[in-house]
Parts: C-alpha cells; structure tokens; sequence
C-alpha cells in the first residue's frame, strides 16, 4: 500500500512538478511550497530581539505602539519577491500560512508579544477582495495566530473605500491617500486588549498607520504591528 501511495505520488510529481515558490526548482519529497534552501536563505532581520528596531523607528511619531517588526528584509529580484508574489498574485494562499507561522514561532519567544489577544490582517476593500479572491494579509495572520495561540479576527476593522495603488506613490502622498480609508465594527471584543496588526509588506506604512489609529480611537489597550517583510526606503 505504501509502495503503490508512493508510486502515485511520484507519477503526479512527474505530470505535475511541484515547485518551489521561492526559487522554482522542484520541491523533494517532505517539502512543501517552499524548498528547504529557500528556507535557509531566509533573510531574517531579527526585530523582534530589539525595541528600537528601524520598523519601530518608522513609526515614532506616527503611531504610539507597544511593538513592531517585520520577519524578512525585502527587496526586488529576491526570493522573498517571488515568495511575496506568489502569495499575493498566485493564489498560493499557503505560503502565507508557512510564513505566518514561522514569524510566529519567533515572536513567541520574544517578551512583548507575549500578552497578545487579538491578531488583526489588514483587511481589503470588497471589490478588491471579490477581484483577487482572497486577502494575503489574512493567512499571514492565520499562520501566526496559530503558532501564537491567540484568535484571529477578520470582523472588526474594515476597509470602506478603495483606493488607489500607492506603489508609485511618494511617503507623503501614500499618507494622504490612506486618510479616513479604515472603519471598525463589533468593538466590544477589542476594548481593552493588546491588538496585533498584521500586513505583508511595509514599505512607508502608510496603510499600517491608518489601520492602527482607527483602531486605537475605538479603544483597544495596546497596539503592535507585524509584517512579513520591510523594504528600506
């Protein structure tokens, strides 16, 4: 039986190769999504061991937070690109999961994440949702919400106008096309707690910011940030 479910196995694989979404060579058998390499080769940037870490420096000013950090150094023609990609623009939903828990299997062995209560994906607008099909920023959390051991909601901060793509945008004009762009609903459960803002990439954070004062004028305690990648401006 076991023979004939290996046989299978390795009959899909030559059909159907799986693939590394990192590097795209062929995945082995035991790996999945991403290959052991790719995973190796991480950039890791280690934030989390260090308060004033430069995603925290980004914010001072901006956004009073407890904590903040970004699990890998991002930058063009990378592997974490092409990981981002996949995630974002290929419906491979499961790398999220694969990172999110990686990002959380680190955070929780650093002190400041240790009292989180709720995470929170960056939500997208509905059109944009209904277009993709999903919200990367949503399985980042899942992943890491599971590796943290705390719920994850999805209700309370919404998107309520769409806007446009801040990619080209400078620093001050993405602050300004994030202005009043985020609401919230169903407080009560937030009130009082220690809220962890999840994204995928911070570049200006821009949109983090406006995410996380909705949230801090509608009274949650404590405000941290993760994202998966940080690209120096």
């Amino acid at each position: 039986m076991f023979a004939l479910k290996r046989y299978t196995e390795d009959l899909i694989n030559l059909l159907f190769p799986a693939l590394c979404n990192g590097c795209g060579k062929l995945l082995y058998h035991g790996e999945n999504d991403i290959c052991a390499q790719c995973l190796y080769d991480l950039p890791l940037t280690d934030f989390h061991k260090f308060e004033d870490n430069p995603v925290a420096k980004q914010f001072w000013g901006r956004l009073p937070l407890h904590a903040a950090t970004a699990m890998l150094y991002f930058k063009k023609g990378t592997k974490v690109q092409n990981l981002m990609h996949s995630l974002k623009y290929k419906n491979q939903t499961q790398v999220g999961v694969k990172l999110g828990q990686l990002m959380g299997n680190r955070l929780k062995l650093a002190e400041t994440y240790q009292d989180i209560d709720w995470v929170i994906p960056v939500p997208l607008h509905q059109k944009k949702l209904k277009l993709r099909g999903y919200n990367q920023s949503e399985y980042i959390a899942k992943g890491l919400a599971n590796e943290l051991g705390v719920q994850m909601d999805i209700k309370s901060l919404f998107r309520n106008k769409a806007t446009e793509s801040q990619t080209q945008k400078a620093r001050y004009h993405r602050y300004e096309n994030m202005q009043d762009v985020f609401g919230v609903k169903e407080i009560n459960d937030l009130a009082d707690k220690h809220v962890l803002l999840v994204d995928d990439v911070i570049t200006t954070g821009a949109t983090l910011e406006a995410c996380g004062n909705t949230l801090l004028a509608h009274g949650i305690k404590k405000l941290s940030i993760a994202a998966l990648a940080f690209a120096e401006q």
